[in-house]
């Protein structure tokens, strides 16, 4: 049995342990998404605390994911044709601009419910160029073997910042105010930008891209036609697409569960986003423990997460629904892990960025329409039945993907790890 768990323990730290450009990544991601965890957190409260409506807070969501669903496709042409490393310096740079402009106008008491919708859309098309960079720079921490590894890890080190991120935001935003978090977070980017600048260049795993930069309508016709003849990659990617569209607007709910639902204040909010990250941590280190994927964890993960939901819905105190949080957390790692290994691992080197941006835009790329409705049925009949609804399509497409696996051209994936 010890020796089994030392076994497990390797496997599951395995990219930490072998690379030191992935060290260094790791380290400074591990101090800069706390940060943006509570900038997040800060926003939405932000929001409230200006207009008390949820469908503002809907809007909120709507300006912050408007960018992928505009550049989202063409971001992943960038990331094929220019150096990975230089591009998420880029980004990075630029969101840390736009956490200082927050937290300058916020202490100074400056700022407007429009003024925070601009920075945020702005901030959203910085991440959104920076999000297939960085998927494709871990290709090049990594290399092949260890992708899945390394995936997993990535997952777990967001979801771990997903639980300290918001609980320290409650507690400072309680104290101080949310121009505290918006400051924190500009000072947590110097961590990865330090960590981006140190690599050693020589050891990034070299990409084969041949023949000419593709031209960015080429690209996106490019990473499109790709999908649409693979059947792997476009059930994952319908499953995501609906999934992720209607079913994964906490950003939306969590607030307004905290506020309106459960009467409670910005602690509550902390407390209730934690649970949710800490079942994802647990359902992270799962899938880097296991180091494979396949479409039964998959479609499992979606079937609890789209449950779990659904038990939330009538609930009205706090602990059962932080509990069933965390088991929706857990249950969201495992599908999206999945679903990410197995379309990155199918991939050519030359394709990798565009697939990479059209499982981004699948999560997020029509978010802003999911964000709208989530805060519109939030309005309507409160978050019990903008929970019925996202659990009810979520079983919808469990139910769609599991008779699916039976076709020909669906296959499971197993990674390399």
């Amino acid at each position: 049995m010890t020796r089994m768990l030392l076994a497990l323990n390797a496997r599951t730290f395995a990219s930490l342990r072998n690379h030191h450009n992935y060290r260094l990544w790791f380290s400074g991601q591990l101090v800069s998404l706390v940060g943006s965890w509570m900038q997040n957190i800060a926003l939405a409260w932000l929001v409230v605390e200006l207009t008390s409506s949820p469908l503002a807070v809907g809007a909120l969501a709507f300006f912050r994911f408007a960018p992928f669903t505009a550049f989202g496709l063409f971001a992943g042409v960038v990331a094929d044709r220019i150096n990975n490393r230089k591009l998420v310096i880029s980004t990075q740079v630029a969101q840390m601009v736009v956490s200082a402009v927050l937290a300058t106008l916020v202490l100074t008491d400056s700022a407007t419910l429009w003024l925070v919708y601009v920075l945020a859309a702005l901030s959203g098309v910085a991440i959104v160029f920076d999000a297939p960079g960085r998927h494709a720079l871990t290709f090049q921490l990594v290399g092949r073997d260890e992708l899945p590894n390394a995936v997993a890890l990535n997952t777990s080190l967001f979801n771990a910042s997903r639980v300290v991120g918001p609980a320290v935001a409650g507690v400072l935003i309680a104290a101080f105010g949310v121009g505290v978090c918006f400051a924190v977070n500009t000072v947590s980017f110097l961590a990865v930008l330090t960590g981006l600048l140190l690599m050693r260049t020589e050891e990034l795993v070299p990409l084969t891209r041949e023949g000419e930069p593709p031209t960015m309508m080429r690209g996106v016709r490019e990473g499109l036609a790709y999908v649409r003849h693979s059947p792997q990659a476009r059930l994952v990617l319908t499953l995501v697409t609906v999934v992720s569209t209607l079913g994964f607007n906490f950003h939306v709910i969590l607030p307004i569960l905290a506020a309106e639902t459960l009467q409670a204040g910005p602690e509550v909010f902390g407390i209730l986003s934690a649970a949710f990250g800490a079942g994802a941590l647990g359902g992270a280190l799962l899938s880097a423990a296991l180091g494979r994927a396949s479409w039964k964890a998959l479609v499992a993960g979606t079937g609890g997460f789209s449950v779990a939901m659904l038990a939330i819905a009538p609930l009205e105190s706090v602990w059962p629904a932080a509990v069933l949080l965390f088991v929706t957390g857990g249950c969201f790692s495992l599908w999206t892990s999945n679903a990410n290994s197995i379309l990155q691992l199918g991939s050519p080197d030359r394709l990798r960025g565009r697939v990479v941006s059209i499982y981004l835009w699948a999560f997020v790329g029509l978010a802003p329409i999911g964000s709208l409705l989530a805060g519109w049925l939030c309005e309507v009949g409160g978050t019990p039945l903008s929970f019925a609804v996202a659990g009810t399509t979520g079983l919808v497409m469990t139910f769609v993907a599991a008779h699916q696996l039976g076709r020909p051209g669906i296959r499971t994936a197993r990674l390399a790890g």
